[in-house]
């Protein structure tokens, strides 16, 4: 009786990749690298819709997303310092901080490392300044635009900035009821 010797499988970069998660728990060893940021929403208050400045970059795919202006604190600065420079920067609308609006937290891949970033949001009524993106330093956004706060949910790219959004109409609501 003739039996069929049973063979080793192909050793192939994804089963090998396979085999490295599972002895693993399913975890890869990229190292972690936390990064922080800071931005929000600026309102311009004398216009009648309550527009906010978004601005337009590309992602590393190629596509073009439509976010909160925000940034890195550079040496000492605080997060609102940061929140209100990284604004001016990108969008060229100075602001003056109403209300902290929360942080978010997401992780993406890079080459070779994870990121962990947490980015803290605020709520900024627009004091000066004009759209513009030509102050930028690091050239990321290649649009800006006013929106209305009420239609801001459907222009934004990313769930959490939407929710960003929504607590900022709330807030908003809070203060004109007086509550």
């Amino acid at each position: 009786m003739n039996r069929p010797i049973p063979s080793a499988p192909k050793r192939t970069p994804l089963t090998a990749s396979m085999a490295r998660a599972q002895a693993t728990g399913g975890h890869t060893s990229l190292p972690t690298v936390e990064e922080v940021s800071s931005g929000g929403i600026v309102i311009d208050f004398n216009a009648p819709q309550l527009p906010v400045a978004i601005i337009a970059r590309y992602n590393r795919g190629g596509r073009l997303e439509w976010c909160l202006p925000k940034g890195h604190p550079e040496g000492v600065e605080s997060n609102e310092e940061a929140a209100i420079r990284e604004i001016e920067e990108e969008t060229g609308i100075a602001g003056r901080i109403l209300a902290p609006l929360g942080s978010v937290d997401y992780w993406f891949t890079v080459t070779n490392y994870r990121v962990h970033k947490t980015v803290h949001h605020f709520l900024l009524e627009a004091t000066g300044g004009h759209l513009t993106i030509e102050n930028d330093p690091d050239h990321e956004a290649v649009d800006v635009a006013w929106v209305p706060l009420d239609s801001l949910g459907k222009r934004l790219s990313f769930p959490n900035e939407r929710r960003i959004a929504d607590l900022a109409r709330e807030v908003l609501t809070k203060h004109d009821s007086g509550s």
